[in-house]
């Protein structure tokens, strides 16, 4: 059916594309609210965006916005262009926004026919692959195995924990000056041996294999008791690779965007606090929950 971006481009290569890494710095935020919003993995949004666009170079991505490759079909009533791929003079939806193409694509998933995705771990990307590939997404055989080289290649799948990639954390966001001012305001270090990050307005580090509180602290000049305060921790507690840890108290509620979370297979308290910058007390007292709950699949968390 679609296909656009496969005949222009194949999957990433070992070595990566800096035109690859530049999409995923632009696009992963939204990627991370449509999975939360739709229960779709990150790592396939992603992905499938790099490939039907050629990462964001392709003339409907362009001059359309339309980062999927979606035709428009009898129910389209938006604007549309009209392109050659599987037949000469197809048509394509044309979008105001990337961020509209984004959302547009979740829609689209949600037909009968893919139905079947949802019942998939939110992190089995190589299934969601597979099954779009059997649905029909796209007309080119090889179309999975390109999603999950992609994925690979890049480590997207950090992204279905929320997680960043780990190329990624060499590399500093561009924040602005009055969010780094306030962040820092509540840290104390000298030349710190980190890169460090600003999200939701407060600062973080992203761990490294085998880390501890007690290497952050000394790497970035704080105390490590604060640090395991600040991330709702013990002082022991085992750091993952590529885990958040926060420089400074979070909030005790999320920023207006962020109202609600569906869990997952797999979340903690913890590890949502931890995604959008709360207090896991103050997780627990929106919710009306002691420490004895257990976070069950499908159920709703205020966030505010």
């Amino acid at each position: 059916m679609l296909g656009l971006g496969c005949m222009a481009l194949g999957a990433a290569s070992s070595i990566r594309n800096s035109n690859f890494e530049a999409y995923v710095r632009k696009h992963y935020t939204e990627a991370l609210k449509q999975m939360e919003r739709h229960q779709i993995p990150a790592s396939i949004k992603m992905a499938q965006g790099l490939l039907e666009t050629g990462a964001g170079q392709s003339t409907l991505a362009r001059e359309h916005h339309n980062h999927f490759g979606i035709k428009c079909h009898r129910s389209w009533q938006g604007k549309r262009t009209f392109r050659t791929d599987d037949l000469p003079d197809e048509c394509f939806r044309s979008y105001r926004s990337w961020q509209e193409s984004y959302e547009d694509h979740s829609q689209f998933l949600k037909a009968p026919r893919y139905r079947r995705l949802f019942t998939l771990r939110y992190d089995d990307y190589q299934g969601w692959a597979r099954g779009l590939q059997q649905a029909g997404y796209a007309t080119n055989k090889g179309y999975a195995n390109k999603l999950i080289k992609i994925i690979d290649d890049y480590e997207l799948y950090a992204l279905d924990r929320g997680r960043l990639p780990s190329w990624m954390r060499n590399e500093t966001t561009n924040t602005s000056s009055k969010a780094n001012r306030r962040a820092k305001k509540e840290v104390s270090y000298d030349k710190p041996m980190r890169p460090s990050y600003v999200s939701y307005g407060l600062l973080y580090v992203l761990a490294d294999q085998g880390d501890s509180f007690d290497k952050v602290a000394e790497d970035m000049g704080i105390s490590a008791k604060k640090l395991a305060r600040y991330n709702d921790a013990p002082l022991d507690y085992p750091l993952q690779e590529g885990e958040v840890v926060y420089l400074q108290n979070k909030h005790r509620k999320a920023t207006a965007e962020h109202t609600t979370h569906i869990i997952r297979i797999g979340d903690s308290m913890h590890s949502i606090a931890q995604l959008y910058g709360i207090k896991l007390k103050s997780l627990y007292n929106l919710n009306d929950k002691d420490e004895d709950y257990v976070p069950v699949e499908g159920e709703v968390l205020r966030l505010r």
